[in-house]
């Protein structure tokens, strides 16, 4: 079975982007080489990433253009995608399709065969996954900042939703990136 690991870099009050889309300047805090390692690793370890529209507007204008990283910069090219959306009508990044239902495409996909699926950004879709019990693994960039406005990465919930830790790894930037699964209901 497949799995789903969202990841995402989060200031310490939970925004994954400041009060304008796209506003991700704090993350300069977190980069560096022993992050920039890491996403390498991610492009090994997953052959699908997973999408928002919004999120996927933006990084398919940033990496198709994108030259400073070129390993991150040909996986992130190269790797099947998913666009979840109602709006679009077509994807134009390469290996991209549009998916309507994402929940119902995201079970499908976990009983294929495959390597990691991946969700990067994309709360509202982080969101949906999460109510479907569809995501296995979250993993946290904790940025060394207090943005004190912004997009929250988790939305608001009925309920909780209890985590276990996986691994912590600090990072020389002061950044941690935390690893947590999901607790199963009893």
């Amino acid at each position: 079975m497949r799995k789903l690991v969202v990841w995402n870099l989060m200031t310490l009050d939970g925004y994954f982007e400041g009060t304008k889309p796209w506003d991700l300047d704090f993350h300069m805090l977190a980069w560096g080489d022993e992050l920039e390692r890491y996403a390498t690793e991610l492009g090994k370890e997953g052959d699908l990433l997973i999408f928002g529209r919004k999120t996927y507007e933006g990084m398919a204008a940033y990496w198709q253009t994108a030259t400073e990283t070129p390993d991150i910069t040909a996986y992130m090219n190269g790797i099947a995608k998913i666009a979840a959306s109602r709006t679009l009508d077509k994807a134009d990044w390469n290996n991209t399709r549009v998916v309507s239902d994402i929940a119902a495409e995201v079970k499908k996909l976990k009983e294929e065969p495959g390597k990691t699926m991946f969700v990067f950004g994309s709360a509202e879709v982080t969101d949906v996954l999460l109510k479907a019990g569809s995501v296995d693994e979250i993993r946290i960039c904790l940025v060394p900042v207090v943005l004190g406005a912004g997009n929250p990465h988790f939305k608001p919930a009925a309920e909780q939703r209890p985590m276990k830790l996986i691994d912590s790894r600090p990072l020389k930037t002061g950044a941690v990136i935390l690893r947590y699964e999901p607790v199963k209901a009893a």
